[in-house]
């Protein structure tokens, strides 16, 4: 399908939901996800601590509950959650949920650069120095109309068009965005011809987004 019908469908699903939904608050709390280590604590019953993976699908197996799905959830909601299970075999269970080890903040770069992929932040990272960690342009770039997808809940992600030919110029850089854990720039070969700001992601998820924008 041509670029401009692809938006179009993304834009035509955006306007079907009645409802905008509300964006993130600036410092949101962590959230778990697959592959994370958590340690979870029984106060009153100790025997039934353990230190376990979360699955690819958001579970953890735990010996009082069974499985529960705690992807997605911040630590105290995911307390809160087992503590809910657990109050059906146990009186009035205390639970902590502690972080252990956790998926390294990262982003993706995909489109004409020379090596895209997803790239871990350490430290700041602005739009242009993703570029460069990615390898930079490549000649078939559109360096003026870069898009930036940033999930801002799980089903929309906002989209941003970035003018990083512009930004780079010793009197903009100061102008340079910074990126956030997640986000996925995509460079695109062809001109873009309209993007509404709000996407629904849908069953795509962003890598599929970013595919049609491409």
């Amino acid at each position: 399908m041509p670029i401009k019908g692809l938006v179009w469908v993304l834009c035509l699903a955006w306007a079907a939901n009645a409802q905008t939904p509300g964006f993130t608050p600036r410092e949101p709390r962590y959230r778990i996800q697959p592959n994370d280590v958590v340690e979870i604590q029984f106060r009153y019953t100790p025997e039934y601590n353990l230190t376990g993976t979360v699955q690819p699908d958001g579970f953890i197996t735990i010996q009082v509950v069974g499985d529960v799905k705690v992807g997605g959830l911040t630590l105290a909601e995911a307390s809160a959650a087992i503590a809910k299970l657990a109050g059906a075999r146990l009186r009035d269970p205390e639970v902590t949920v502690l972080l252990k080890d956790f998926v390294k903040p990262h982003f993706v770069v995909a489109g004409e650069v020379t090596r895209p992929g997803t790239y871990e932040i350490r430290g700041e990272v602005t739009a242009i120095q993703a570029i460069a960690m990615s390898g930079g342009f490549k000649e078939s770039s559109k360096r003026t109309q870069v898009i930036l997808l940033r999930r801002v809940n799980p089903d929309y992600a906002e989209v941003k068009i970035l003018d990083l030919k512009r930004l780079m110029s010793p009197g903009n850089i100061r102008e340079d965005i910074r990126i956030r854990p997640d986000d996925m720039l995509v460079v695109p070969q062809n001109k873009v011809s309209r993007v509404e700001p709000l996407v629904r992601i849908g069953s795509m998820g962003l890598y599929g987004l970013a595919l049609a924008f491409r």
